[in-house]
């Protein structure tokens, strides 16, 4: 029996080798959890970890793969796919990090949180690539299902209860549209289930512009519009971010966040290619009511999770900006912010952790004086908001003017300006933090930071909260410094994804496509000429 045609033939599983890595070392976690006992949760994150960079490894080797599909089609390794799971399995790793001495002080199993935590990231890392709406779904449902046991995990903790039922509530109901969008392509397509065929099918069935199409199209969005948190389909983000155990709402603010932009580039480029104009169209409106909702309701909260939730909501309608313009640098930017963005909101959940298992709380007034108290927690923190906000020259601002820019080359002056005005008042709410850390005096120290501790770092779990907090620091600042080769490396990926390239818009063809964007945009803004 020739078995390297399973490599090369129909079948070909090489492509997911880094999938099967982290399968490997999830299995590694649960066996050991079950001989060793308690006693392995000082070793098992570690062997999470190993396998998570294990799989990275092994997703750079795949770089410009010739024989990309894998399962019969019905999952694409490509370059884009690769940068994608890739930031999944680098957020898990430091999300593991993040997670070890704060679970351990809750008094729950560290060896299943962390097994969840990888089944999360499988569900991620394979809804990357998914080529086919079965692929699609079992991921997503894998993804959320594990999402949902983490936010509850915390069974002592009522607020953790009531955000588990939350999410899973507004979650079911949001599986099932897209789960009945999905029926309605399968039908429309005349049976098919894999991305290129439904598109090819709906093509020669004259089904493309149909009321049936349209709201296929507006039951997907809004499965994918919850899963990164874009308004009107945001109402659990607070209340999740605010109960849950703050490395699951790390880990739901870059993991889930970027899996949902992959998912939303794959599912739209592919099975709607005649309908560019209108998603284009309703991912406009989903930026704008993003931008304005998420940055000003983050200007009145008191707790830093909540900021930060409101703060994901706006970042979500940034991100989209990039979704919108449709053009080879729209799609590299928002690679790009979701990779930068990676480290420096890990970084800030990082801090918020750290103060946390010190203070015992998270409310914003709390954190007076801190710099006085723990000197690296405050420049982290301080760096990674800084960043969020877009302040030169962090991580953060790059991510933003290549965003801007694309959205401007493509003729989206509307959405850009607004992006613009936004991010001005994002700034403002990130520094109230940083200058309620930096500037108060010795008299004005909160009570929280008046009894902080100190020399704890040789307790279990804080030394390797404290290497996620600097690596979130060291990657946050030299990303700025490393944005344009890294911006290259996220362009070649685009460039060498066969499945974008009939979907690009053409920056310098914009006039000659002047009904095509109009379409999009003056419904939003009037464009003045």
């Amino acid at each position: 029996m020739d078995y390297s045609s399973n490599f090369a033939g129909p079948l070909n599983v090489a492509p997911i080798l880094p999938e099967s890595i982290v399968l490997v070392a999830l299995m590694a976690v649960l066996v050991g959890d079950l001989i060793f006992g308690r006693g392995a949760a000082r070793w098992l994150p570690y062997v999470a970890i190993a396998g998570l960079l294990g799989a990275i490894v092994a997703l750079c080797y795949q770089w410009d793969s010739p024989h990309p599909l894998a399962l019969l089609g019905s999952f694409n390794g490509d370059d884009l796919s690769i940068l994608f799971r890739g930031i999944i399995a680098l957020s898990t790793a430091t999300t593991i990090l993040m997670s070890i001495r704060y679970v351990e002080q809750s008094g729950t199993a560290l060896s299943e949180f962390v097994a969840m935590l990888l089944t999360a990231t499988l569900g991620g890392m394979f809804l990357s690539g998914a080529n086919d709406l079965v692929t699609i779904f079992v991921s997503l449902e894998t993804l959320s299902i594990s999402s949902y046991l983490m936010t509850g995990y915390m069974k002592r903790d009522s607020r953790s209860n009531e955000a588990a039922l939350k999410y899973l509530l507004i979650g079911a109901s949001s599986s099932a549209i897209f789960l009945y969008g999905s029926s309605l392509l399968y039908g429309l397509s005349g049976g098919e289930t894999n991305l290129v065929e439904i598109a090819a099918g709906m093509a020669a069935a004259g089904s493309t512009q149909t009321l049936a199409t349209a709201i296929a199209l507006v039951f997907v969005i809004a499965g994918i519009a919850f899963k990164i948190s874009a308004v009107p389909f945001h109402q659990w983000t607070p209340d999740v971010y605010e109960g849950s155990p703050t490395p699951v709402v790390a880990f739901l603010s870059v993991g889930s966040k970027a899996a949902g932009f992959a998912l939303a580039i794959r599912l739209l480029v592919m099975a709607f290619p005649l309908d560019t104009a209108e998603w284009r169209l309703i991912f406009s409106t989903l930026a704008i009511l993003s931008m304005v909702l998420g940055n000003a309701v983050a200007l009145a909260q008191t707790s830093m999770k909540r900021l930060l939730a409101y703060s994901s909501i706006g970042q979500a309608g940034f991100i989209t900006i990039g979704l919108v313009a449709s053009t080879e640098a729209g799609f590299s930017s928002t690679i790009f912010y979701l990779l930068v963005y990676l480290f420096m909101n890990l970084g800030a959940f990082a801090g918020v952790i750290l103060f946390a298992l010190r203070t015992g709380t998270d409310q914003i007034s709390d954190y007076a004086g801190l710099y006085q108290k723990d000197p690296l927690l405050t420049l982290s923190l301080s760096v990674c908001l800084l960043s969020l906000g877009g302040i030169p020259p962090l991580a953060g601002f790059f991510g933003k003017i290549y965003l801007f820019w694309a959205g401007w080359q493509a003729g989206l002056y509307g959405l850009v300006l607004l992006g613009l005005v936004t991010s001005v008042i994002s700034i403002y709410y990130y520094v109230r933090v940083v200058k309620m850390m930096v500037v108060k005096e010795p008299q004005e120290m909160s009570e929280a930071v008046k009894n902080y501790p100190s020399g704890d770092e040789n307790i279990n779990g804080m030394r390797p909260l404290r290497a996620g907090l600097v690596l979130s620091l060291v990657a946050t600042s030299l990303a700025g410094i490393l944005s344009n080769p890294l911006f290259t490396l996220v362009t070649e990926s685009v460039a060498h994804t066969t499945m974008l390239q009939p979907a690009l818009v053409q920056p310098q063809s914009a006039a000659a496509e002047q009904p095509q964007v109009s379409l999009v945009l003056e419904p939003v803004f009037a464009r003045s000429e």
